[in-house]
């Protein structure tokens, strides 16, 4: 089965790592991810400015181990982003801004994404959000 999963909150909600938790799992049973879509908060997981505390799990950190180690596409919301100061290095230099805090295998585009998405999967899951 193809799933797209789109994330609505940030690193530290329990949605955040039960959305992590569900993609380990459907990558686990050979089903495929279609893509991530990280959405509203949820843009914050692509930040490595996100510091978490010692005592906490790192789930942006996990969200990029596993986005790499499977070569997920994992598709963060451009104006979600530009609003919470999440920029990568094109977004950073195009809003005269000092760095930027999101870098590969990030990739900063429009909510079509996650129509196309929709479209592509069998199902749509989406954690977190109102």
């Amino acid at each position: 089965m193809k799933f797209a999963i789109a994330l609505f909150a940030p690193p530290h909600a329990p949605s955040s790592r039960r959305a992590l938790r569900f993609a380990e799992s459907v990558l686990a049973g050979d089903h495929e991810i279609v893509r991530l879509f990280f959405y509203q908060d949820g843009v914050h997981n692509a930040s490595s400015a996100v510091v978490a505390p010692q005592d906490e799990q790192d789930t942006a950190a996990q969200w990029s181990a596993l986005i790499a180690e499977h070569q997920l596409d994992a598709v963060v919301c451009i104006a979600a982003a530009l609003r919470r100061g999440v920029l990568d290095q094109d977004e950073a230099a195009r809003y005269q801004r000092p760095a930027a805090s999101v870098s590969p295998p990030w990739e900063l585009s429009g909510l079509g994404q996650l129509h196309e998405a929709a479209q592509l999967a069998d199902r749509l899951i989406c954690f977190g959000g109102p």
